[in-house]
């Protein structure tokens, strides 16, 4: 007998999953020079689609290539040639053909956009990220007209998704994205029709879906992806991620992602000792929970009627499985797990395993790369970003055919990562 988490999920338009367990978005890195779809796409996501997962979400395909979130990124902003059209249905058709679906998940990166690749990003207002080490420029604010650019732009590649063979497209509203700073009063600090009231900031969330709704028709699948808060005093609160869930009810949305942070507060990235975490341990005080939002969709459920996804620290079967049984969510999406072994999702759903590896709790910079004095933020930054460094690299190694590697040295994985990036960047065709 299937349990529940091999149960379909039938989407309010009118689309249907085939499990309850999806990988969630992780960039990939892996377009070429002239931010195309390549072969890599076509090898990672054919081996992610025979894992298991019912829907495949893709990493950041930017609407506007003066912004990317990566080298690395595939970028739909203008008409696609024959051959970029074919790229992009290899990939879609890879994950198909496998027999799961996929959605693009569709993005701007604002001011998020590293120094490397723009020099002069954008956002609702000029304020520059908090962030040390100059990665990112301090942003310009977008014109009035440059806004109504920005639905056009998602729009367009929504359809161009849609034409590909894509089943379904993700808005990406979170995470300090561009969508997402428009949310956050500390970032849209405008005094026109895009800022100041709660509804004023969510206009450009609104009229982008409504616009992907119109070029894209009703059976199409249409996702937000929506911070449950931004973990900063005086942001994107979780009462407005409340307000925000029930404007969504009457704006066609198939699935609510939730989420939250952003490059300044990376919950989604489980940084050890972020505001969002302690925040996260208070509300779960009575009860532990290993997925880091799901006391917060257990409040969002209470206002959204649309099916709800929740990402970020589902590691066993139990846990997913009370998770949708509780009715807290829908589906749960795992990521990284799927960077070391591609086919956990049909493991954990057959029993073969009970629990994926956290493969983030023993990846660990050692103290003495840095010295005795170091500064212990510092450690747990480097942790950090040597942790991605490693999930990058085998992400790298699955495209390419290879067996993944459990155990790696992170202080040159993340050399190695910071040298293919700036490698990238100064490949770029513009």
């Amino acid at each position: 007998m299937a349990g529940i988490l091999e149960m379909p999920l039938v989407l309010p338009c009118g689309a249907s999953l085939k499990n309850r367990i999806a990988k969630a978005a992780m960039t990939e890195g892996l377009a070429d020079d002239y931010n195309r779809a390549t072969a890599r796409h076509v090898a990672l996501y054919r081996r992610w689609a025979e894992g298991g997962a019912g829907m495949l979400l893709t990493g950041n395909v930017m609407v506007d290539r003066r912004y990317l979130e990566r080298p690395g990124n595939v970028v739909i902003d203008g008409p696609q040639s024959e051959a970029q059209l074919d790229a992009l249905r290899r990939w879609s058709g890879a994950a198909r053909d496998a027999g799961a679906d996929i959605w693009m998940q569709i993005s701007h990166a604002g001011r998020q956009s590293p120094k490397i690749v723009a020099t002069e990003p954008v956002a609702p207002s000029a304020v520059e990220l908090g962030l040390p080490g100059g990665t990112f420029a301090k942003p310009r604010a977008l014109l009035a007209n440059e806004i109504e650019n920005v639905i056009d732009r998602f729009a367009y590649t929504a359809s161009v998704a849609k034409q590909t063979g894509f089943t379904g497209v993700q808005i990406h509203g979170a995470h300090g994205y561009l969508l997402s700073e428009f949310l956050n009063p500390l970032v849209n600090q405008r005094d026109d029709e895009w800022g100041g009231s709660l509804d004023n900031r969510a206009r450009l969330l609104m009229r982008v879906i409504k616009e992907v709704r119109a070029q894209v028709g009703s059976g199409f699948a249409v996702s937000v992806k929506l911070n449950s808060s931004d973990f900063q005093k005086g942001g994107f609160s979780p009462e407005d991620s409340l307000q925000v869930a029930r404007w969504l009810n009457d704006a066609g949305v198939d699935l609510l992602e939730v989420s939250g942070g952003s490059y300044e507060q990376p919950a989604m990235m489980d940084m050890e000792g972020t505001e969002a975490r302690h925040e996260q341990q208070k509300r779960s005080s009575t009860r532990a929970r290993e997925a880091y939002f799901l006391t917060y969709a257990e409040e969002i459920r209470k206002v959204a009627q649309m099916p709800l996804m929740v990402t970020g620290g589902f590691r066993s079967r139990a846990g997913m499985e009370d998770a949708v049984s509780s009715g807290a969510c829908d589906v749960c999406g795992i990521a990284r797990p799927l960077c070391v072994d591609p086919a956990i999702p049909a493991k954990l759903m057959s029993g073969e395993v009970e629990t994926a590896p956290s493969w983030e709790k023993t990846l660990r910079i050692g103290p003495g790369i840095l010295g005795p004095n170091s500064s212990i933020d510092l450690f747990k930054i480097l942790n950090g970003f040597g942790g991605m460094a490693f999930f990058y690299e085998n992400i790298f190694r699955l495209a390419d055919g290879l067996k993944t590697k459990t155990k790696m040295a992170l202080f040159p994985a993340f050399i190695k990562y910071q040298m293919q990036e700036a490698k990238a960047a100064k490949a770029l065709k513009r």
